[in-house]
């Protein structure tokens, strides 16, 4: 038997070469960063932690772009309403303007928005905003792009409710309309079932209160995602103007405008877009469903929609507004009928609803189908807040609907306000 010196000795030297072998097969320092143990267990859907090691992704975000070239995010609406993307490169001389952006196609078959026999489907793009998921440090900008859909024979699908708004704004940009549009979202464990903050299974165990624009790890479910999302949203340019938590526990709302026109709806389009890819960094699952909890006393969530043109903002716009409403009021179900799917189950009169079968109006009643704030019935001027559109509406149609009906030449029947004594 050896000797214990002996014995050592040999398994010292054993480990040098073993050691020493082994460093040939390090990772180059390359990358710049350092190690960080890989988890190699099989990717579980675990809710607020990414399951990628932050490390790895770090080392190839640290790479350099070419100086000549950008990334092109084109990003459109499918069939049921969500936002799809994929990524192009560019020449940067192509992302100067929207004109000079080259239009591309994607599979309509598999959004159905097209037969599989005659599938190509092309995107036409219509606005760019800087990406905040790619943010380079060479001057440049990678960007996202907003687009409509069209045939090859240059017809608008069908799914392609921007066209319908187009035509609805076409004409009327003296009116100088202004949107303002507030989008609330629940945000759920991945396992679909349970909101931020809820137990498994069950209901929180204290009612509607504490969480509508609070503080606290007991009272404020999201407030990370939210934050992230205002701020990416603001990077890549979009008129967000505010952000709160709701009045459901795991519900969040952030106000997008006062926008122009069309532009309304491609902001608020592509805040949805960056919505999902923050929730998707975060692992967690957010859905606009305007009803997303129906047992107990929880309020749904909307897209409140706030309006003013130029005459309503100007020395005797109240009586326009009114006028506006009582427009509204006399299409009242062709309204609702595009205000979004489930809404239903939200517009029951109650948690600061009205009924979805009978329009109403008030000052700063949220009980109302249309609201006019305190400060505008004090200045005689300013806007109003159409109170029905749910939170998956389609912010086109909704802007676009509102354009057609308010602009119409006709006198409507006056309502009676719904006003607080």
């Amino acid at each position: 038997s050896f000797r214990p010196s002996l014995k050592m000795k040999l398994v010292t030297a054993i480990l040098s070469i073993a050691l020493g072998s082994a460093a040939a097969f390090n990772v180059p320092s390359t990358f710049g960063r350092k190690s960080s143990a890989m988890k190699m267990s099989v990717m579980t859907p675990q809710t607020g932690q990414s399951s990628l090691d932050p490390s790895v992704i770090a080392a190839y975000n640290s790479l350099p772009y070419p100086d000549d070239k950008i990334l092109a995010e084109y990003v459109w609406v499918d069939a049921v309403g969500n936002t799809r993307s994929k990524t192009r490169t560019l020449p940067k001389e192509r992302a100067e303007s929207v004109d000079s952006l080259p239009k591309w196609n994607f599979d309509g078959s598999s959004t159905d928005q097209a037969p599989g026999d005659d599938s190509e489907v092309i995107l036409r793009p219509c606005r760019i905003f800087k990406d905040p998921f790619r943010p380079r440090a060479d001057g440049l900008q990678n960007i996202l792009v907003m687009c409509d859909t069209y045939t090859p024979q240059g017809e608008p699908l069908p799914t392609n409710t921007r066209a319908f708004a187009e035509k609805a704004f076409d004409g009327k940009e003296d009116e100088e309309v202004w949107f303002g549009l507030e989008q609330e979202f629940t945000l759920f464990n991945l396992d679909q079932k349970t909101p931020l903050g809820w137990p498994s299974g069950g209901m929180p165990g204290r009612p509607q209160g504490p969480y509508y624009c609070s503080v606290g790890p007991e009272n404020n479910f999201g407030r990370a995602i939210t934050e992230s999302v205002y701020k990416a949203c603001l990077y890549a340019g979009i008129e967000i103007s505010g952000t709160n938590g709701e009045v459901m526990p795991g519900q969040q709302e952030y106000q997008v405008g006062p926008c122009v026109g069309i532009d309304a709806g491609d902001q608020l389009m592509m805040s949805r877009y960056i919505l999902q890819r923050v929730c998707e960094d975060f692992q967690v699952y957010c859905t606009l469903h305007p009803k997303p909890i129906v047992e107990g006393d929880w309020n749904g969530a909307g897209m409140h929609t706030n309006v003013s043109t130029k005459s309503m903002r100007e020395e005797g716009g109240l009586e326009v507004i009114k006028k506006a409403i009582y427009k509204l009021g006399a299409k009242h179900q062709e309204h609702v009928a595009v205000y979004g799917t489930g809404n239903e189950l939200r517009l029951t009169g109650k948690h600061e609803t009205a009924s979805i079968d009978q329009f109403s109006f008030g000052v700063a009643n949220r009980g109302a189908s249309v609201r006019i704030g305190r400060d505008t019935e004090a200045e005689g001027k300013g806007y109003f807040e159409d109170r029905r559109p749910s939170s998956n509406a389609d912010p086109y149609l909704v802007t676009g609907k509102i354009m057609a009906t308010i602009m119409e030449d006709v006198e409507a029947t006056p309502i009676e306000a719904l006003d607080r004594e």
